[in-house]
């Protein structure tokens, strides 16, 4: 998933990267013009067409094998008045997917199920609709598929986008964020009680620990430390949040290897673990290093926010 490009341009890095691995920058302070600087990089990135390694066609058999396994089934239990939000959907081809014909013909249920699919909606920082998703949009009629672009997930407002059964980003949001944080408190916020979030990073330290980085001498793809400088797992922020439940899985057949994660909302009384970004460099995906906060940002769903009417774009 990550390119021959990427990869030379990390070995030609070597000797930054090395200062940059868990021992040595724990002392470092954090330059925010240098993460200015990488960001405005990775915005020509996402408004790029030739970039190398940066997908933006994935389609939904690609979701079912990065993601958990509980996904497909989610999915496929979705009826006519649940929703589901893709984020950094780019082309949106996993939602042109999932209301294609040949979804239903591999289902079991599909005469119980066909015709009666949720609606969805996808969101990209960059607007790359195509023929077919025009024409699907206007054949379904009913806003039964959405596509919202030029702003980040967290600019939208819960009025905006409504709330969700199902959440996915496959090397979305939560693989280029530099504010991982409020990224999950976004997702949260957006999320249904018992609703589910499905996600997945690549080239991370696994909560299972067998893995080395995927590039000897270059640090994981993303990291978080304490506030002591010793490693924090991103599996364990994740479970450390409030009111979730949150499974993490290997996958090591991957190239490089990744880990999916589901997290499940479970009462409304959500508070995410502040992470502050010390360390971003853009790439397809970027090179990102958090350091956990001492402080945590609550959010509260008052009971008038429960029911929210779909917001039109």
């Amino acid at each position: 998933m990550i390119s021959a490009k990427s990869m030379r341009r990390r070995l030609a890095a070597l000797g930054l990267l090395l200062s940059l691995c868990w021992g040595a920058s724990h002392s470092q302070s954090v330059d925010p013009s240098k993460i200015n600087e990488e960001m405005t990089k990775q915005e020509a990135i996402y408004r790029s067409d030739t970039t190398e390694g940066y997908i933006v066609n994935r389609g939904l058999s690609h979701y079912t094998r990065a993601l958990p396994p509980a996904f497909d089934d989610s999915l496929a239990d979705l009826g006519p008045d649940d929703r589901w939000l893709d984020v950094g959907a780019g082309e949106a081809q996993a939602i042109l997917d999932y209301y294609a014909p040949e979804y239903d013909l591999k289902r079991p249920d599909v005469q119980k199920r066909s015709g009666k699919k949720a609606k969805a909606v996808a969101v990209s920082i960059e607007d790359r609709r195509t023929p077919l998703w025009r024409y699907t949009a206007d054949r379904l009629g009913d806003d039964r598929i959405r596509y919202l672009a030029n702003k980040r997930l967290r600019q939208y407002s819960t009025e905006e986008l409504g709330r969700f059964k199902v959440i996915t980003d496959v090397a979305g949001g939560f693989s280029y964020t530099e504010q991982l944080s409020q990224f999950m408190e976004k997702v949260l916020s957006l999320l249904e009680l018992n609703g589910s979030f499905y996600t997945m990073l690549q080239d991370v330290h696994s909560d299972v620990g067998t893995n080395k980085p995927y590039y000897q001498g270059s640090p994981y793809l993303t990291e978080i430390e304490n506030s002591d400088g010793s490693e924090l797992k991103v599996c364990s922020w994740l479970k450390s949040i409030s009111c979730v439940n949150v499974t993490c899985e290997f996958k090591n057949r991957w190239y490089p290897p990744l880990e999916a994660f589901h997290v499940q909302k479970v009462c409304d009384n959500v508070a995410v673990p502040a992470l502050t970004p010390v360390h971003y460099e853009a790439g397809t995906p970027p090179e990102r290093r958090f350091r956990l906060g001492n402080r945590t940002v609550k959010q509260e769903f008052p009971e008038r926010d429960k029911a929210v009417t779909e917001a039109r774009p």
